[in-house]
């Protein structure tokens, strides 16, 4: 005998409901946003679209390796309870994420600075200069 399938509001009968009803899974989201570089004569700049955060969501850091390492960590609210339905897929919030970018050999990383401002997060990485460069590498003697 075939299960009877029955009819809700929506168009989905509550056999997908039930399969989506992932309630007992940790809910953990990995979305890129977007991401632009911008380089002109004097910096390099990074922008990431970050709609809804602000400055305590994100950390952002150079590591060991001379990577740029953006993290950003939103610590979602149980909106579902205000609507009328449940969600079968929810896409449009970030939630967590990370980025590594490699550092050019210009980039001067003392002096990056980053701002959260109308939805994006900019990272300003200054460039040094070509004499900067220059005094950055270093001759080894051969004996």
């Amino acid at each position: 005998m075939l299960p009877t399938i029955r009819k809700n509001q929506s168009w989905l009968p509550d056999i997908f409901n039930d399969f989506f009803d992932n309630s007992w899974m940790e809910r953990v989201n990995y979305t890129a946003p977007a991401i632009n570089v911008i380089e002109n004569e004097k910096e390099y700049e990074v922008e990431l679209a970050a709609p809804g955060l602000t400055k305590d969501d994100f950390n952002v850091h150079v590591d060991e390796d001379n990577n740029l390492v953006v993290n950003m960590e939103k610590k979602a609210e149980n909106h579902e309870k205000k609507h009328n339905g449940r969600y079968l897929r929810r896409e449009f919030s970030y939630e967590k994420f990370q980025q590594m970018l490699m550092l050019p050999e210009d980039a001067d990383a003392d002096k990056i600075e980053a701002k959260v401002e109308h939805g994006v997060l900019s990272v300003i990485i200054p460039r040094k200069t070509k004499e900067e460069t220059q005094k950055a590498v270093k001759q080894i003697n051969i004996q």
